[in-house]
Parts: structure tokens; sequence; C-alpha cells
């Protein structure tokens, strides 16, 4: 790198870089959503029936084939609820993705630049639109479309 990665990084490569990117709310959404994902899976994992697991083992199931046949089998109803809340977080998400993406309303396919969600656009612009003008209509619209959005992912799921 010579010392200095985002030299290299636009010269070398021939990628361009932003300080604020989409890598980096990538990495906090992560640190955002991550516990509770975590914290319901594990719920779900600890909910099964201790006799299931017996039963496994006594049956002549290895540990190994007890838990991704049993365990993970019985659990994962729990573990897909845990997946879909943590999504509709980062969905939802607004200030993270204010905050570490620069506020960048146009956005590229490059992962080292900046971006905006519909949900921070809402945010964001809404202060500034003419109450009844096309602008906060428009608003409206990627509000609508961002819970038709997290509705059909619901329908989905419950499927």
């Amino acid at each position: 790198f010579g010392g200095d990665m985002r030299l290299w990084i636009s010269n070398d490569l021939g990628i361009t870089y932003d300080q604020r990117n989409a890598l980096v709310v990538g990495i906090a959404m992560g640190f955002a959503v991550i516990p509770n994902i975590y914290s319901i899976a594990e719920d779900a994992v600890f909910s099964v029936p201790r006799s299931l697991t017996l039963g496994s083992l006594a049956l002549g199931a290895t540990p190994w084939q007890t838990l991704t046949r049993v365990v993970i089998l019985t659990a994962s109803p729990g573990i897909f609820s845990a997946l879909m809340i943590g999504m509709g977080r980062a969905v939802g998400e607004t200030m993270i993705v204010l905050m570490a993406t620069g506020n960048t309303p146009v956005m590229e396919m490059n992962l080292f630049e900046g971006m905006r969600t519909l949900a921070a656009n809402v945010a964001v612009e809404m202060p500034e639109s003419e109450v009844g003008g096309s602008h906060y209509r428009v608003l409206f619209l990627a509000a609508l479309v961002l819970l038709l959005f997290t509705f059909i992912m619901n329908t989905l799921a419950e499927l």
C-alpha cells in the first residue's frame, strides 16, 4: 500500500474512494443488527426441548447430526424470525446511514461511494418540502414504496 491505502485504491486499482461509503455503512449496520439477531436466534435454539436432543443422541446420532438435523431444524422458525427482525431494522435505519455515508443522494454501484436509503431520504428531505407540492408527494410515494417492500417481505416470510 505504500502507507496510504486511499491513494493505492484510487491510483493502482482505479476505484474512486470516498471516506464515508457504503462499506462503512455495512459494517456499522452489522454492529447494530447482529446483537438483535443473535439474541432472538439464541432463544430459539435454547427453546428446543431437551427431550428431542437426548432422544436423538439415544438413537445413535452423533452430536453434530443432532445439532444439524434436530436442533437447527426445530429452531429454524425462530432463527428465520430473528433474521427478518434484523432485516426490518436494517431497512428502516436512518441515522446510521446518514452519518456513515455522507448523505449522498446519487448512488453508483461502487461500495466505496456514498449512498442514501429511502428511509434516510424521507427523513432528510421532508422538512424542506412544501406541503402539498410535488416534492412532498414524491416523498410520500417513497415512504409508500418502503412500506410496500416491507409488506411484501413479511408476506413472503409468512408463506
